[in-house]
């Protein structure tokens, strides 16, 4: 029991360094004057190489941390030396002056820290989501208010759940594009699939097609689609076998690839 103990603690330790980590890179980017991109990827990396080098060491995991590249940024550094200078005077002033440092008050630490979380969680970025949307909005404050009230690994997971709630939502609502155009031997109904068309799709997708009129031409193109889901593929060729000659509908298919085999459907 001890050792799955210390697993789990491992692990969660683990998890939170990596999305402080990834919040800090991200918020850093944004601070950058220079509007560089950082690779995520570098930056897990190096930290779970330290990490693991601390505590063979009997150290304690080390994270990014924004005061450290606000503290950067705000004094003019441009280049990786100035990450490394700050890690020399880091190890210097722990080595020479151990005792000195802690007598720094914490509410010192908690005011600096807090003046960080307002420039970068300021009104401004509060406006631009709420501007963006609902779909964003929602899963931005939600995230904040539970990383309050609770910590970052509960308050980041609760924030996914509800992002992945309005992807679904988001990603049901848009799996094709409806429209009806004139042509010269009538009527045509056009529906252009969306990017990516998934099983949620489906039930929105058999809707449509039952409440084709009769007598209708029918235009169903893939050409901007990159998957589609096998049960949608046998829900168009259902409609192509059976429900479109019963209502006797002119079904035309556009720009399906090959590997779906959709020239099966007749």
């Amino acid at each position: 029991m001890p050792e799955c103990q210390s697993l789990v603690v491992g692990i969660t330790i683990a998890i939170v360094a990596s999305i402080e980590t990834l919040l800090c890179l991200e918020a850093g980017d944004k601070m950058d004057p220079l509007k560089r991109f950082s690779s995520a990827n570098t930056e897990l990396k190096a930290q779970g190489i330290g990490n693991m080098i601390a505590g063979f060491l009997g150290g304690l995991p080390m994270t990014s941390v924004i005061v450290r590249t606000s503290a950067n940024v705000n004094a003019g550094a441009k280049t990786k030396l100035a990450a490394i200078t700050h890690g020399v005077f880091l190890l210097v002033s722990v080595l020479a002056i151990p005792a000195l440092l802690n007598k720094i008050p914490m509410a010192t630490l908690a005011a600096i820290l807090i003046m960080i979380g307002l420039k970068l969680a300021s009104i401004k970025t509060f406006k631009h989501m709420w501007h963006s949307g609902m779909q964003q909005f929602v899963p931005f404050i939600v995230t904040v208010i539970a990383v309050v009230f609770t910590d970052l690994l509960k308050g980041v997971g609760i924030g996914l759940v509800v992002s992945i709630y309005f992807i679904l939502k988001g990603n049901m609502k848009l799996a094709y594009f409806f429209k009806k155009e004139k042509h010269v031997n009538g009527e045509v109904i056009q529906i252009d699939l969306a990017q990516e068309v998934s099983f949620l799709n489906k039930a929105a997708i058999k809707q449509t097609l039952a409440h084709l009129p009769e007598q209708s031409q029918v235009v169903i193109d893939a050409a901007n689609t990159v998957y589609i889901d096998h049960d949608v593929l046998e829900l168009i060729k259902d409609f192509m076998n059976f429900g479109s000659k019963d209502k006797k509908i002119a079904v035309e298919l556009r720009n399906f690839k090959s590997e779906y085999k959709m020239e099966m459907a007749t």
